[in-house]
């Protein structure tokens, strides 16, 4: 059973806390602007965080998403540094988090069976009674 580091969790949710409110209020580049942080995951030894983020605005390009936020890491870590008590702040990895999309895709899936089903139902010979 793996063990629960609380200290860990702690600290992923002050980094998603003060990510999420400089972006909104402090970022100035403009690929920034409908960005979410979505998850914060720090190792064990809390010297990397993965940043989860994703665009509310449905035609951003990723990349250059991605790209604008490795651009202002140096920034976000010192925001992180000026309100986190750490020894070492975290060295700040984004990644785009893309579950939205994966559940649309697993979504239009099962709609998809769904309708087989149910048209594979309405042509079978001998359903009336």
């Amino acid at each position: 059973m793996p063990r629960e580091f609380p200290r860990s969790r702690r600290v992923e949710e002050q980094i998603h806390r003060i990510l999420s409110d400089v972006l909104r209020t402090d970022a100035r580049d403009p690929a920034l602007h409908h960005a979410v942080i979505t998850e914060v995951r720090v190792s064990r030894d809390l010297s990397v965080a993965w940043v989860y983020v994703t665009s509310l605005d449905a035609e951003a390009d990723r990349d250059v998403l991605l790209e604008a936020c490795r651009r202002a890491a140096g920034f976000l870590r010192s925001a992180v540094a000026s309100e986190l008590s750490v020894r070492q702040v975290p060295e700040l990895r984004f990644r785009i988090d893309d579950t939205a999309e994966r559940a649309a895709q697993m979504d239009a899936l099962i709609d998809s069976v769904v309708d087989h089903d149910a048209d594979s139902d309405e042509q079978e010979p001998g359903n009336g009674t």
